[in-house]
């Protein structure tokens, strides 16, 4: 892979680094905010839909992995669709991450001025999405610091959640019944809303261009972060479950806060305030990190304007694309109503995995080579439009009007070649 002389990025990003990044954008918001919704729609079926999120997820992972390891350049599927299927695919894996991420960084944005300052939170997430974009400015290394700073802060308060819910006198294991109370449309919908919570690998695989031999470390890092976030979700959703049923849990405004109070220790839950305050943080500096990174790519292809291609001399980043994020985001999170957001964010990062699987379909001939990337491309339609009739709208209408105007630049550029 080769990329246009002068906008090339560093590569200093090792294991280590890249898990906690990945770990930073799963480990985050989602779990605080998804369980409830989840529960809502499935009922007594909500492990169904977290253990089908993770089968999808794992798929969706393995594919990345192997992509990255192939082509370790910045922009993820954006550049592996291309590569693999043609410029266009390329391009709308590449368009509906943007735009869903970038929904998505609203999202979290306001997650966070929801649980600072609930009465202002839309002028608390425009602090914090300055805060972030500034920290991205300053080298990846800085982020994936700050980053590592904040999954130790969150793992330690869902783990308070843990040990709280379950050594209480409330918990009880016969709520853990595994059923489909919300049927099987019930449990597709909820393994929609918690992939929302796993997909943040991808950050992983969008910073390509920045892991030291990423042969070795993306490989060996997606399924790393993968794990542990699956881990971590499996022991929250038990906890939490085990203390306020799927009934409890699905009428929960704070779930996790909400399963704390009703362990005993009410006087503890603004620990658990703290711990999702800097969850949503996380999640949206990885996804800043991501969506300039894809950004980038676009623009070197000229996609997006090339002014966006710009690498910062001294701090090795993007910086008109990370401060052209940063403000669509900040407009955003003035604008914008959270579950939407979210919902359509679901969407578009369904349709960016199901490029990736479909890329990966095409690395090898080998049937057996082919299960996972089939399972994944299947899982990602189905799970995509099990979402609700809003969202699945919303987002269909914005990929068809980012193939509109890739078809116009097309156009464009066949009249001027005189074609």
């Amino acid at each position: 892979m080769t990329t246009r002389s002068g906008s090339e990025l560093r590569r200093t990003l090792g294991v280590g680094d890249a898990v906690v990044i990945g770990l930073g954008s799963m480990v985050g918001a989602g779990i605080f905010a998804a369980l409830a919704p989840a529960a809502q729609a499935a009922g007594s079926g909500l492990l169904l839909g977290l253990a089908l999120a993770a089968v999808v997820a794992y798929c969706n992972a393995t594919s990345s992995a192997r992509l990255a390891a192939l082509y370790p350049a910045s922009g993820g599927t954006y550049v592996y669709g291309r590569e693999r299927l043609g410029e266009f695919w390329g391009y709308l894996a590449g368009w509906a991450f943007v735009v869903g991420k970038t929904a998505s960084c609203a999202a979290m944005a306001l997650t966070v001025g929801a649980y600072v300052w609930p009465g202002q939170a839309h002028a608390v997430a425009v602090a914090a999405v300055v805060a972030l974009t500034a920290v991205n400015y300053g080298g990846v290394q800085k982020s994936a610091w700050l980053t590592r700073v904040i999954v130790t802060v969150v793992l330690a308060v869902l783990a308070f959640v843990v040990v709280v819910s379950l050594t209480s006198g409330q918990a009880n294991a016969g709520r853990l019944t595994v059923g489909a109370s919300g049927g099987v449309g019930g449990v597709l919908q909820a393994a929609g809303l918690l992939f929302f919570a796993f997909a943040g690998y991808a950050r992983i695989a969008t910073l390509g261009e920045e892991v030291r031999d990423p042969a070795r470390t993306i490989p060996r890092a997606i399924p790393l972060a993968l794990g542990i976030a699956l881990v971590v979700y499996v022991a929250v959703a038990i906890a939490v479950l085990s203390v306020l049923g799927a009934e409890g849990l699905g009428d929960a405004g704070a779930p996790l806060a909400d399963a704390v109070r009703a362990a005993g220790a009410a006087e503890l839950a603004p620990v658990v305030r703290v711990g999702a305050a800097a969850a949503a943080l996380g999640s949206l500096l990885a996804l800043i990190l991501g969506v300039s990174r894809t950004t980038l790519a676009m623009a070197r292809d000229r996609h997006l304007p090339g002014a966006l291609a710009a690498v910062h001399p001294r701090f090795q980043v993007p910086h008109r694309a990370e401060l052209a994020v940063g403000v669509v985001v900040a407009v955003l999170a003035v604008t914008v109503d959270l579950r939407g957001a979210i919902g359509f964010s679901s969407f578009g990062v369904l349709a960016y995995y199901a490029v990736a699987n479909a890329s990966a379909w095409t690395l090898r001939p080998e049937p057996a080579a082919r299960v996972l990337p089939a399972l994944g491309l299947a899982g990602c339609l189905v799970l995509a439009f099990s979402l609700p009739g809003v969202s699945v709208a919303v987002g269909a209408g914005v990929l068809a009007l980012g193939a509109a105007a890739y078809g116009v630049r097309r156009w464009r550029g066949w009249e001027a070649s005189g074609r």
